[in-house]
C-alpha cells in the first residue's frame, strides 16, 4: 500500500508522528516520508531517532497556517496524514484565536493544498473531544472534522479523497493522566488525586492508533470517520494498577473535562456501521453515494446506540492495566 509512495505527516514530530514513522518504515518501503512541523528542535530529535533511515526522511519547517508553504510541501505527495493541531485544552481556552487559526484555518489550508496538488488521500486525526464538545479544543476539532468530510464534495472532479480517524487520549501521551500519576508516584506521593471517582476513559495505544490510520489509507473511499473498538477502564483502577493500596482523593472535574468519553453519539448511530474491529460513521449528504463509497462487511448498528467509555462492553481490570503499563514501559520506578 505505501511501498514506493511519498507520505507527508503534518505535526510529524509528536507522539503519533514518531510512532507512525517507525511503523511505516518497519512495514513498508516508502519512497520518502516528509515530516512537516514548525519546531526545528523536535525535528532534530526525530532525525536522531531515525539516523539509520534518513535516506527515507525529509524535514520541512512549516506551519499549517501557511498555505503557500503547504503548497510547496505537498508537491508530488501521494498521502497526507494531518496530525498537526493545538491539543491542550487550557491552552486553547486561553488562546482561542490561535486555536482557530491552527485547528480550523489550518485544516482548510491542508484541504486546498491537497486538492490542488493532486494528493491521492488525506487522513485527518480527530478526538473524542470533538463529539458533543464542551471546550474550545473540541469545538475546533468538530469544525475540522466537518471540513474534511465535506472536502470530498468540495474536491469536485479531482481524485483526492478525505477521511477522519477518531480516538481518545492515547495511553501515556503527553499531558494525559498516566505520566501525571507516574511523576507523582516517583516523587514519593502515596495519595493520588482523582477528579471524579466515577470517571472512565477508553484505552488505546499509539500502535493501535497508527493501525487505524493504515486501515483508513487502505480502505477509505471518502467521507468516512473511523473509530476503533477498544476497552474502557476506570481512573480509580488505573491508580490502583500504578500504585497498589494507594490513597485516593477526589478533587473535582476540571473545566472542559467530561465524566466519560463518547466516540459515537446516538444521532450518529443512524449512519454508523459496525465491522469486526472498528466502526465507521458515514456522512449523510446528497453527494455521498452509498453504493460507491460503502465498505463491504459492515452492519448498521441499532438506532440510539452510543459508544461511550461509561457503558462499554469491554473493560480492563486492575491487573489488565498493570500488564499493559509494563508492556508499554509506563510503570513508575519506585525505589525500594
Amino acid at each position: 500500500m505505501l511501498n514506493d509512495k511519498v507520505i507527508l505527516i503534518t505535526g510529524g514530530t509528536g507522539s503519533f508522528g514518531k510512532k507512525f514513522i517507525e511503523m511505516v518504515l518497519d512495514k513498508y518501503n516508502p519512497k520518502k516520508i516528509i515530516i512537516y512541523s514548525r519546531d526545528e528542535y523536535k525535528q532534530m530529535l526525530v532525525k536522531q531517532m531515525f539516523k539509520d533511515k534518513l535516506d527515507k526522511l525529509r524535514f520541512f519547517i512549516g506551519d499549517v497556517r501557511d498555505k503557500d508553504r503547504l503548497y510547496r510541501a505537498f508537491d508530488g505527495v501521494d498521502y497526507v496524514i494531518h496530525a498537526a493541531a493545538m491539543k491542550q485544552v487550557p491552552a486553547c481556552e486561553y488562546n482561542p484565536f490561535e486555536a482557530i487559526k491552527t485547528n480550523i484555518h489550518g485544516a482548510q489550508n491542508v484541504i486546498d493544498a491537497a486538492i490542488d496538488r493532486g494528493v491521492k488521500k488525506v487522513v485527518a486525526l480527530s478526538t473524542d473531544k470533538a463529539v458533543n464538545p464542551i471546550n474550545l479544543y473540541g469545538g475546533t476539532k468538530l469544525v475540522s472534522d466537518k471540513l474534511f468530510i465535506s472536502a470530498n464534495a468540495y474536491s469536485g472532479g479531482k481524485s483526492t479523497t478525505f477521511s477522519v480517524v477518531r480516538y481518545g487520549n492515547v495511553a501515556g501521551s503527553r499531558g494525559s493522566v498516566i505520566p501525571f500519576f507516574k511523576s507523582l508516584i516517583e516523587r514519593g506521593e502515596k495519595e493520588l488525586p482523582i477528579t471524579d471517582f466515577r470517571m472512565t476513559r477508553f484505552w488505546i495505544t499509539l500502535e493501535e492508533g497508527v493501525e487505524l490510520v493504515f486501515k483508513a489509507l487502505k480502505e477509505s473511499k471518502g467521507g468516512e470517520t473511523y473509530i476503533s473498538k477498544i476497552p474502557s477502564f476506570k481512573i480509580t483502577d488505573l491508580a490502583k494498577a500504578m500504585l497498589p493500596d494507594c490513597k485516593m482523593k477526589e478533587v473535582g472535574i476540571r473545566e472542559g473535562e467530561k465524566l466519560h468519553e463518547v466516540m459515537i453519539t446516538k444521532d450518529d448511530s443512524r449512519t454508523t456501521y459496525e465491522y469486526e474491529n472498528h466502526y465507521i460513521i458515514y456522512p449523510h449528504f446528497e453527494w455521498w453515494n452509498f453504493e460507491k463509497h460503502f465498505t463491504p462487511g459492515g452492519k448498521l448498528i441499532e438506532e440510539g446506540f452510543e459508544y461511550s467509555s461509561g457503558d462499554n462492553t469491554e473493560w480492563l481490570s486492575v491487573e489488565d492495566i498493570r500488564k499493559a503499563l509494563i508492556k508499554l514501559n509506563l510503570m513508575p520506578k519506585i525505589e525500594e
